[in-house]
């Protein structure tokens, strides 16, 4: 609270003895200083003494603007920038080139596996390749005898349709050895490559394993941007639409997002709306798991909604109550509230919105006039 205690003694001693015997005798008559009839809800106090109070006097929020939605959230790495990198084939784990924590560009190698099964697939490669080639030799000797008159038509035809179908099985027997990685050293080798560029977040591989087809070996994320997982109460969610700024704040940090995903249907444990933010993570602010705190912008709705601080509001009897400045201090304006988000409370009704009102320190008006209430008791 910005208020030091010989502030506060200043407004309450001013405030009981009214600056001088006339103004007592004047309070005793029950009429203030000007000849009107002093009100129960209203408190005098004079410009020095509301700044020595330090009470900040500030006019409504008009207009739609409901502040923001507090949650909290957590930071997750981008689902599209997170591969697992498999065994290809099944076989013993002879090379394994990085570690946790470590970059790697996209094709990197990061293993090579030792396989019996490799050793197959490349050497029907060379076998593809060789009949490739003897076909190519055949359909252009045909092509010369033909040419000259001393083959017929159709041994050209049929060493074209050779050539063609060699060609084919050699392209096959490539993609199959592309698949598994290929590039191991020796025939009986693949290597296994990155399919992005990123950090190794996660080693599951040990050198010598015997591993099946599939198994994980390594698991790779790009995290130079994250995501922002996020759950809200379908009232709130609402009002979220793809495109809003968030406000990240976590420990010293802070950065902006924007809402990419609202979630049309709500989760069947927790019944809320999850809802995801994109963040720009290149500089490597953010860690994958970490809670963090979430402040949703809402945008202004164009209506005239009136918003007030929440610390401007103040409990009198049972209802809510607003100071509202007057010439001689403040009254206290009875109000109906509306929603609360981020500190700001909406105004249902109550007030007009070109009042100016007691936004900070408000308690102290509010006990200067239960002391003006109990003095008019006694």
């Amino acid at each position: 609270m910005n208020i030091r205690p010989l502030a506060l003694a200043l407004v309450l001693a001013l405030g009981a003895c009214g600056g001088s015997d006339d103004g007592n005798a004047s309070a005793e008559a029950g009429h203030t200083d000007d000849g009107h009839a002093a009100t129960p809800d209203a408190v005098r106090l004079t410009p020095q003494q509301i700044a020595e109070a330090g009470i900040e006097v500030t006019r409504p929020t008009v207009g739609g603007a409901a502040g923001a939605i507090e949650v909290s959230a957590v930071i997750e790495g981008d689902p599209q920038g997170v591969q697992v990198v498999s065994a290809a084939l099944g076989g013993r784990i002879v090379s394994l080139t990085r570690n946790l924590g470590q970059p790697v560009r996209r094709g990197d190698t990061l293993a090579i596996i030792e396989s019996r099964e490799a050793a197959s697939l490349n050497a029907e490669v060379e076998a593809a390749q060789a009949r490739a080639a003897l076909a190519q030799s055949n359909l252009r000797r045909e092509q010369r005898l033909f040419a000259e008159r001393v083959s017929p038509e159709q041994d050209l035809v049929a060493a074209r349709t050779t050539a063609i179908e060699a060609a084919i099985a050699l392209r096959l027997a490539r993609q199959q050895m592309t698949a598994t990685g290929g590039g191991g050293g020796a025939l009986n080798r693949v290597a296994i490559r990155s399919p992005l560029g990123g950090q190794v977040i996660a080693r599951s591989a040990t050198l010598g394993q015997t591993v099946a087809a599939d198994a994980e070996l390594y698991r790779v994320a790009d995290l130079s941007r994250a995501t922002v997982a996020l759950s809200l109460v379908p009232a709130d969610a609402g009002r979220v639409r793809p495109g809003a700024q968030v406000d990240i704040t976590a420990a010293g940090r802070r950065q902006r997002a924007r809402i990419s995903f609202v979630s049309p249907v709500l989760d069947e444990t927790t019944r809320l709306v999850p809802v995801i933010a994109t963040i720009d993570n290149r500089a490597g602010t953010w860690r994958v798991g970490e809670t963090v705190s979430a402040s949703i912008l809402i945008p202004p709705t164009g209506d005239r909604t009136i918003a007030v601080p929440s610390t401007a509001v103040q409990m009198i009897g049972d209802r809510p109550h607003v100071f509202v400045r007057t010439a001689t201090g403040f009254t206290a304006t009875p109000v109906t509230l509306g929603r609360t988000n981020g500190g700001i409370v909406t105004v249902a009704s109550g007030l007009g919105g070109d009042e100016r009102i007691a936004s900070t320190n408000s308690f102290i008006l509010k006990a200067e006039l239960g002391k003006g209430a109990a003095g008019h008791e006694d």
